[in-house]
């Protein structure tokens, strides 16, 4: 049977870390040092749960030593970007970070989903991984450096296939690339003033002498912070919408309760508890408007006279996302769909909302969908119809089909080389201890057991 092949060993591993949290069961070791950078057994263990949930298999020795050699090498490269001044700055790593917990939220389903996972706030669970997201784009950086200048041609690449051996031949994922309408439901001003009202109510009894932090229990919908009486932990400016943290910022006594604020979440009320410098420990209150199914119904049956508009040719699809799509970035892209995990336009399954993903199961390329409901990446209720602008099938690649894949596999290939090359040097020259556990390990790019 032919085996999918990962692009490289030695690409960085940009997971969002998202086991992390149930390491905190086990105790935890030093089981490797590079330099002055540690390994932790959590971290293999982690990353090791991660990519089994995700398909990838082999013994669970082999695969932790291959992760442990990944993580070896990445300390190398952190190391080296040290010496070489790679910055990365606060707002990329911000972006990145927004990024990932989009593409997150995206996968299971709603923000509340993510926070429910963790028993976190997203402004807790983005304090706790920033600096693992710096770290992380400084060796993706500093490995791009390492073969900025390996270059193939499409001879190289031709060749590369004709040699590969048929069990080897790569298989291509199912893909997809997609172009969306969307409509979002507006909430109705009888919903927004009965949140106002609660929020009113609630304000009133904790001016009255009833515990902010026992209403936040009882009342918020902010499942991350909710059961930790509203606390959100010490963040920054940054860390907040700004409609949230101008009036977080702005509070000075701990005993005072905040105005309503209205932020894209909903509804909220915010009391401080303790103000560092630049940084505040504030709990809050959020009350979440329901969305009006009247409205949802209304924005399907709007959906499909544009479907049926599409369909008759009196409007292409990439006109009427531009004349009636809510969602700007893709209306502004002829209704494409952008790839936030790679930037490209392609989508496996996996990376797909469940409703989307069932949807396209039943389309074929250049088909349309009916109108359906599902969340967006910030995890509001939106109303969309789908178009497939292409299907890939899963199969073998070809050098006729896939060639641009091919180019990657073998341009990896080329870059691997001189990677191993730049590791072996290193390695002479870097203080490394790997634990005992895995001196059995065989590693591939060199003796990290010197």
């Amino acid at each position: 049977m032919k085996k999918k092949i990962l692009i490289s060993i030695f690409c960085i591993t940009l997971f969002f870390p998202i086991q992390l949290i149930h390491s905190q069961e086990v105790i935890d070791q030093i089981v490797a040092i590079v330099g002055n950078q540690p390994i932790l057994k959590s971290d293999i263990e982690n990353q090791y749960i991660q990519m089994i949930s995700q398909g990838y298999y082999g013994t669970s020795v082999d695969l932790k030593c291959e992760i442990l050699e990944d993580l070896l090498f990445q300390k190398l490269l952190l190391i080296q970007a040290q010496k070489d001044s790679i910055e990365v700055g606060n707002k990329e790593v911000e972006s990145e970070l927004n990024r990932r917990l989009s593409v997150f939220i995206n996968q299971v389903g709603s923000e509340q989903k993510l926070e429910e996972y963790y028993g976190k706030s997203i402004v807790q669970i983005k304090e706790e991984f920033r600096s693992i997201i710096k770290d992380q784009l400084l060796t993706q950086r500093m490995q791009a450096k390492l073969t900025e200048d390996v270059e193939i041609t499409p001879s190289e690449v031709k060749s590369y296939y004709e040699d590969l051996h048929p069990d080897s031949i790569p298989i291509i994922e199912e893909s997809y690339e997609l172009s969306q309408i969307v409509k979002i439901p507006g909430i109705s001003e009888q919903e927004k003033n009965n949140c106002i009202s609660k929020l009113e109510e609630i304000r009133d009894r904790i001016i009255n002498g009833e515990k902010f932090s026992t209403m936040a229990i009882l009342y918020s919908q902010d499942p991350g912070s909710a059961s930790k009486g509203g606390e959100l932990g010490f963040v920054s400016r940054t860390d907040l919408v700004p409609e949230f943290s101008a009036v977080a910022f702005s509070l000075t006594n701990t005993e005072d309760v905040s105005r309503i604020v209205k932020t894209d979440f909903g509804y909220h009320i915010i009391q401080l508890i303790e103000r560092k410098g630049e940084m505040v420990n504030i709990r809050h209150i959020l009350i979440v408007p329901e969305t009006d199914q009247m409205a949802i119904d209304s924005l399907k049956n709007e959906l499909s006279e544009i479907r049926k508009k599409i369909l008759s040719d009196s409007v292409s699809f990439e006109n009427a996302a531009e004349l009636y799509s809510d969602d700007e970035e893709t209306s502004q892209n002829n209704g494409k769909i952008m790839n936030p995990y790679t930037g490209s336009g392609k989508f496996t399954p996996d990376m797909l909302d469940v409703p989307t993903n069932r949807i396209i199961k039943k389309l074929q390329e250049g088909e349309i969908s009916n109108p359906f409901v599902t969340n967006d990446l910030q995890g509001k209720t939106v109303v969309k119809i789908i178009k497939i602008d292409q299907k890939v099938t899963e199969h073998l690649a070809t050098i006729e089909e896939d060639y641009q894949e091919l180019y990657e596999y073998a341009l990896n290939l080329e870059q691997q080389k001189t990677v191993k090359k730049w590791i072996k040097d290193r390695v002479e020259k870097t203080y490394i201890k790997i634990d005992e556990s895995y001196k059995g390990c065989e590693f591939i790019y060199a003796d990290w057991n010197k």
